[in-house]
């Protein structure tokens, strides 16, 4: 015979029994009660809070053949073929099998019918928001206008995926992570109910690591049990599930306040050969660095505000003396910005080493502050201002370059043009061809008269012509071994031969 899980066991089967959830199942039920029931609901939250539970406890409520009432009967025959899912009137279907349009489409023909057996004919869409664009946009008019006696519960775990035109047709309520108490209080009827014996630390090590869903901690609590017949142990719920125990993390905590880290990385090394959840060994890590904080601050008196046990308070107040205020804070945000990083790290293991290395040394490194403050005191150690001279004695003249040596310059030719003239160093004044050649502006002369001019100025063209042609035959050979002059030359020549002809 097959072992029904817990999960299926002790699924509620009225808002009573439903764990947390109080403002929603308050509402729901007063909703039945009064015969006031929404077109459309929306059920968003988490995975394992209830929102498929409370939506069929809902249908029960609204279809009981003692109906209108505010909880369901369980014995009449609609509550019983509601509970078994074999309700012609109670559709549910999966969102993420049933995406199309042409599913909606098959949906809004029965959504015609009348209810045949029940006061109501409801649609339960399980992660809905896994439906096509086109699908919301099938649902719009039938969620807005549905026929009388017809009701929509759309169950997901995204709402940002609705469309907000299908948000703004539907009564949308959001179902909040349980809390660590109310996980508690749920486990421990399960295991009276089991007559399983338990330790109450063994039940709050679950409830801490389902992290508010309820589905989540039934599951663990039924991989525990699988053990054996035994009682119920703290050390049994470590070893199954691979966490941490309280001593080798008061061990760990020691290590990082004495700043030994081969003690730290042994540890560890001994944790991830145990099958550590490195996800949960941070978020545990992470809510002793709070308790810490807390109790650093107000001493003892916040004993009653953080609800720890009498052992883990005690240990706790005895870590709180060998860290100071500032390192705990600072280990706390560390610890909280290092899950991601951890998570994501394609070397988890080696990521959450670094980390706690990091806290271990974390006294030891220096602040920004403290590293920009020596930088500057080193700089002016290196580089001291400098110091003015005593008012009695007469400031120094800052002491002058010695004049560079003027380059020999040759004419390239007795008379260039009107405007410049162009003179070219020697070849010791060139050590590289990228050294451009200076010229000067020449003192500007009287104009001549109109008529004079225009004969005066062919005549000096022919002249710088013939005297260009000279110099450029004379010194052919010795242009030639400098070639950034030759380049000047030969535009220069170029020029002015073209003006003389013109």
């Amino acid at each position: 015979m097959s072992h029904a899980a817990l999960t299926a066991r002790y699924r509620p089967q009225s808002f009573a029994e439903v764990a947390g959830q109080s403002i929603v199942k308050s509402i729901l039920s007063r909703a039945a009660l009064e015969d006031r029931i929404a077109p459309a609901y929306i059920f968003s939250g988490t995975r394992g809070v209830g929102k498929t539970t409370l939506a069929r406890i809902f249908a029960k409520a609204v279809n009981c053949r003692r109906a209108p009432g505010a909880e369901p009967c369980n014995e009449c025959d609609q509550c019983r073929a509601i509970t078994l899912g074999n309700s012609v009137d109670v559709v549910e279907m999966d969102g993420a099998s049933n995406t199309g349009v042409d599913d909606v489409r098959r949906l809004k023909e029965i959504v015609g019918y009348a209810p045949m057996e029940g006061r109501y004919k409801i649609f339960i869409i399980d992660e809905a928001h896994m439906l096509s664009k086109n699908a919301f946009n099938a649902l719009l008019k039938t969620l807005e206008e549905p026929p009388p006696r017809v009701t929509f519960i759309l169950a997901t775990t995204e709402p940002h995926k609705f469309p907000a035109t299908i948000v703004s047709r539907c009564q949308h309520y959001v179902f909040k992570s349980l809390s660590e108490k109310e996980l508690l209080a749920h486990l421990c009827a399960v295991l009276r109910s089991e007559s399983v014996e338990y330790e109450e630390s063994a039940a709050r090590l679950i409830a801490r690591r389902g992290a508010g869903s309820v589905r989540d901690c039934l599951s663990l609590l039924d991989q525990v049990l699988a053990l054996g017949d035994g009682p119920l142990t703290e050390k049994s719920v470590r070893n199954v599930l691979g966490l941490a125990g309280m001593e080798m993390q008061r061990e760990m905590l020691s290590a990082i306040r004495d700043g030994d880290c081969l003690r730290l990385s042994s540890l560890l090394g001994e944790l991830l050969d145990q099958g550590l959840d490195m996800g949960f060994f941070l978020r545990e890590l992470s809510g002793i660095w709070r308790d810490l904080f807390i109790l650093s601050q107000s001493g003892a008196a916040a004993l009653s505000v953080l609800d720890l046990p009498q052992t883990e308070a005690d240990a706790c107040l005895e870590l709180c003396r060998g860290f100071s205020l500032p390192q705990i804070h600072a280990c706390w945000q560390m610890t909280l910005e290092g899950q991601r990083r951890v998570r994501d790290s394609l070397e988890p293991a080696s990521a959450l080493e670094l980390l706690l290395l990091n806290l271990a040394m974390l006294p030891r490194l220096l602040s920004l502050e403290n590293i920009t403050a020596a930088s500057g005191a080193g700089a002016q150690t290196l580089a001291p201002p400098h110091e003015a001279p005593h008012p009695s004695q007469p400031a120094e003249a800052p002491a002058q370059p010695p004049p560079s040596p003027e380059p020999e310059e040759r004419p390239l030719a007795e008379a260039a043009s009107d405007d410049t003239v162009a003179t070219v160093p020697s070849t010791a004044a060139f050590p590289s061809p990228s050294v451009a050649v200076r010229r000067e502006p020449a003192p500007l002369a009287p104009a001549p008269a109109s008529g004079e001019a225009a004969r005066s100025g062919k005549g000096k063209g022919r002249e710088v012509s013939q005297a260009l042609a000279q110099a450029k035959q004379a010194d052919k050979e010795e242009i030639m071994k400098r070639p950034l002059v030759l380049e000047v030359v030969r535009r220069f020549d170029a020029r002015y031969l073209d003006h003389g002809r013109r």
